[in-house]
């Protein structure tokens, strides 16, 4: 347990990801029109993460954790056909991937981190140890 309180919690769970110049420098660029937007939030028990994706099923979503990097990804395939007397006058396929990873810290209890789908965004729960919790004020007496 550590004396010395960090008050910053948020820019440090995610530091790796967001130092990576994806807001606004020269990375913008890698990311495209198929890459949702995500946002976190921080409560006193858990870090949430909101990743809009309209449009998908549950089923389309793979979620990983691997080494504290929780990887979020996405595939989906369409296939739309007119056929005219044997002969296609049209045939659309689409193709829709992605892949977003984060860099967890340790305060993250892996073993409890949950995820929903619901009116098109999927929000990943990350509940944060008992030890990282914040403790409420107490009144220390002296001897």
């Amino acid at each position: 347990m550590s004396l010395i309180k960090r008050t910053d919690r948020l820019p440090f769970i995610f530091e790796d990801f967001l130092n990576t110049d994806w807001f606004g420098g020269t990375n913008m660029s890698k990311i495209g029109f198929n890459t949702p937007a995500v946002n976190v939030k921080e409560s006193d028990n858990d870090f949430s993460v909101e990743l809009a994706a309209p449009g998908l099923v549950k089923d389309d979503f793979n979620i990983e954790l691997d080494n504290d990097v929780l990887h979020i990804s996405a595939e989906t395939k369409s296939k739309k056909e007119t056929v005219e007397n044997g002969k296609y006058t049209r045939k659309e396929f689409g193709y829709s991937t992605f892949k977003r990873s984060f860099n967890l810290p340790d305060t993250i209890d892996g073993s409890r981190i949950e995820a929903t789908y619901e009116n098109g965004v999927l929000i990943v729960t990350l509940p944060k140890k008992e030890e990282a919790k914040v403790q409420p004020k107490r009144l220390i007496e002296i001897s």
